[in-house]
Order: structure tokens, then C-alpha cells, then sequence
């Protein structure tokens, strides 16, 4: 596999992108190669085409496969496993979307929930107390905003998502203060 400056462009930006959501720039990178590769690659050749090192692909690999983002394989004659990312644009989205909810957003509630408790077991001032509620419930509202949209069928939430901005056209107008 050869790499075009378009290419190479990706993955350079894919990386610089992943210390933005939460991941290191060799694993974006990693995780970019495999998404736009048109057939799985193994450790060694990513190696050769980012010009990574062996530990390093390695322990991207399994940061990846552990995301649910790339999957691995062999093939008939190989004993090497083979990599790709997950092909499927609405899922590979999903999946990402859910690990960053996983890893950041669900601890962030469940420390609001006992910052709440504590709150109101000690001298926190009411104005605090009610700040700190509002915080909760806000992102909890957002939380199970979520929760309920991924339990719909996959042909809805894409109409939902297709439909977008245009919907506020049919929404009082005006912003709420």
C-alpha cells in the first residue's frame, strides 16, 4: 500500500484530532490508517506505513480493539493477525460516541451524584446546593435524551439525524432565558 499526500494529510489530521477526543496521536493515526486501508492491515505493516514502532503499533492495537474500533482477523496461510477499522460510518460513530459517554460523561454524573449527597450533608451554602442540582439534572436530562435515541431502531435515529436543523422551523421560535 502506497500512501498519497491525501492520505497521509488524513492521518496526520486524525492524529492531531485524537489528543482533542481523548486518545494519543500514534493511536489516531493507528485507528485512521485502518479506516481508510481498503483491506486489513497487519501489525508490521502499519508499522512500515507510519513509520511507528512494533510497541507502539501494538499497544495501539489493543487500545483500539478494546474501544470496539478495530477489529482483527487472519487470513488463510498467515499467521499474522490483520486489522481494520470498523467499516461502517453510523456504527464506527456509535461506537465512539459511546466510549467517550462511558469514559467520561457517566463518571462525571455519578460524581455530581455524590458531590449532590455530600452537599447536603454538610455546610454547602443553598445557592450552591441548588447549582449543583440544576448541574445534575441538566446532564442526566442529556443522558437519558441519549439513552433513549441509541434504543431506537437504526432507520429512525438516521431520519432524526437527516432531519436535523429543519426541524425548528415546526418549534417556537425565540430563545428561552
Amino acid at each position: 500500500m502506497h500512501l498519497t499526500p491525501a492520505m497521509q494529510n488524513f492521518i496526520l489530521h486524525w492524529g492531531d484530532m485524537g489528543a482533542k477526543w481523548g486518545t494519543n496521536r500514534s493511536v489516531a493515526q493507528i485507528h485512521a490508517l485502518l479506516h481508510i486501508a481498503p483491506d486489513p492491515l497487519s501489525a508490521d505493516e502499519i508499522c512500515d506505513l507510519l513509520n511507528l514502532a512494533r510497541s507502539n503499533v501494538s499497544t495501539g492495537l489493543k487500545e483500539l480493539q478494546s474501544l470496539g474500533m478495530v477489529k482483527s482477523q487472519r487470513k488463510l496461510g498467515d499467521r499474522r493477525d490483520h486489522f481494520t477499522s470498523i467499516r461502517d460510518m453510523f456504527d464506527l460513530t456509535t461506537t465512539v460516541i459511546e466510549s467517550r459517554r462511558e469514559r467520561e460523561y457517566v463518571p462525571t454524573l455519578r460524581a455530581l451524584e455524590e458531590v449532590q449527597r455530600e452537599a447536603e450533608q454538610d455546610a454547602t451554602p443553598p445557592a450552591v446546593k441548588a447549582r449543583i442540582k440544576e448541574t445534575l439534572e441538566t446532564m442526566q436530562m442529556f443522558d437519558n435524551w441519549y439513552t433513549d435515541v441509541t434504543r431506537l431502531p437504526r432507520s429512525v435515529q438516521m431520519a432524526a439525524i437527516k432531519l436535523g436543523g429543519r426541524i425548528a422551523r415546526f418549534l417556537p421560535k425565540g430563545k428561552d432565558s
